[in-house]
C-alpha cells in the first residue's frame, strides 16, 4: 500500500497534469469503488463541469479540490491514476475514467479493486469519514510530543501495530514503521506504553525524519508501486531493513531478520533494536 510518501508524490505530479481541467463525463466501470454518494449516477453528475484548482493529500488519502466540491481518493494496494489521451486504449483494471474538457483523461486503474473514492462539500470532508477518523499528520504541529506520549502511554498494544494505527498517526505504513523503528532502535514487539519518554521522543524524530528523506526521494518502489508520470521512487535505495532479511545490517552487521507481527511482516535488526523485558 502506498504510504504517506508516495501519495504525497502522486499529490505533487498530479498537480502538474489536472490543475484547471475541467470534467466533461465519467466513467465508472467498478461502482463499489465510489463510496459517496452510493449512487453511480449522482456520483458523476456532481462531477459534471467541476474544474480542479487543487490537490490535497490527508494521510494515504488524496484529495482533488473543485469548485465547490472535494473528492477524497484512496489508492488502497494497487490504486493508481494516469492522464491520458482520448484516444489511448485502456484495459480491464481502468475502473474509473474523468474525461476532461480538453479530451484528456484522468483514468484510475486498480487490480485488486480496493480503492475508495467520496465526495464532499467543500469545507465538510474532514469532518466525515474516512478522514474524520484519522491522527495528526507526522508534519503538522499537532504531532507534538506531549501528544505522542499520551497516545502511546494509552494503549497495550506493541508499538508496530500501534504506530500502523491511523488514528494515533496518519501516514505510516509498513515500510516506513518498520524503518522508523530500525533508526530508534527500537524492538517491533515492545509495548507501546512500555517507551521511555527518551524513547518517545527517539522515535518520534526518526519517523519525521524518515518521511521526510522518502518525500525528498519520491517515495519507495515496493512491488507495482509508480507515480502518476511512471516514475519510481528512489527511497528504496536506502532502506535499512525493510526487505533486507538475510543481509547484514548496515550499522552493526548483523544479519537483518524478518517476522510476524500482529499479522504483518515485519524487519528488524536483532542487536540493534533489543527488545527489553
Amino acid at each position: 500500500m502506498p504510504e504517506l510518501p508516495e501519495v504525497e508524490t502522486i499529490r505533487r505530479t498530479l498537480e502538474s497534469l489536472v490543475l484547471d481541467k475541467t470534467i466533461k463525463n465519467v466513467q465508472v466501470f467498478w461502482p463499489k469503488i465510489i463510496k459517496n454518494p452510493p449512487d453511480v449516477d449522482q456520483f458523476i453528475l456532481l462531477l459534471k463541469g467541476q474544474t480542479i484548482h487543487q490537490m490535497g493529500r490527508r494521510g494515504k488519502f488524496l484529495i482533488f479540490y473543485m469548485d465547490d466540491l472535494a473528492l477524497v481518493s484512496h489508492l488502497r494496494m494497487e490504486g493508481k491514476y494516469g492522464l491520458y489521451r482520448k484516444d489511448e486504449s485502456f484495459d480491464k483494471h481502468t475502473h474509473v475514467i474523468f474525461t476532461f474538457t480538453d479530451d484528456t483523461e484522468l483514468r484510475y486503474r486498480d487490480v485488486r479493486k480496493f480503492g475508495t473514492m467520496h465526495i464532499f462539500p467543500i469545507g465538510e470532508e474532514f469532518n466525515q469519514r474516512p478522514l474524520s477518523q484519522l491522527g495528526p499528520e507526522p508534519f503538522a504541529k499537532e504531532f507534538t510530543l506531549g501528544y505522542f506520549e499520551k497516545a502511546l502511554a494509552k494503549t497495550t498494544r506493541m508499538i508496530k501495530p500501534a504506530l500502523l494505527d491511523q488514528t494515533i498517526v496518519t501516514g505510516l505504513g509498513n515500510i516506513y514503521v518498520d524503518e522508523a523503528l530500525f533508526r530508534a532502535k527500537i524492538h517491533p514487539e515492545r509495548l507501546a506504553n512500555s517507551l521511555s519518554k527518551t524513547e518517545v521522543k527517539r522515535l518520534r524524530t526518526e519517523i519525521i525524519a524518515t518521511l521526510s528523506e522518502a518525500v525528498e526521494k519520491g517515495g519507495s518502489t515496493i512491488r507495482s508501486y509508480v507515480n502518476s508520470q511512471g516514475e519510481i521512487g528512489m527511497f528504496q535505495l536506502q532502506l535499512n531493513v525493510y526487505g533486507q532479511e538475510g543481509k547484514p545490517c548496515k550499522r552493526c552487521n548483523t544479519e537483518i531478520q524478518k517476522m510476524k507481527v500482529a499479522g504483518r511482516g515485519t524487519h528488524f535488526c536483532p542487536k540493534c533494536q533489543q527488545i527489553k523485558k
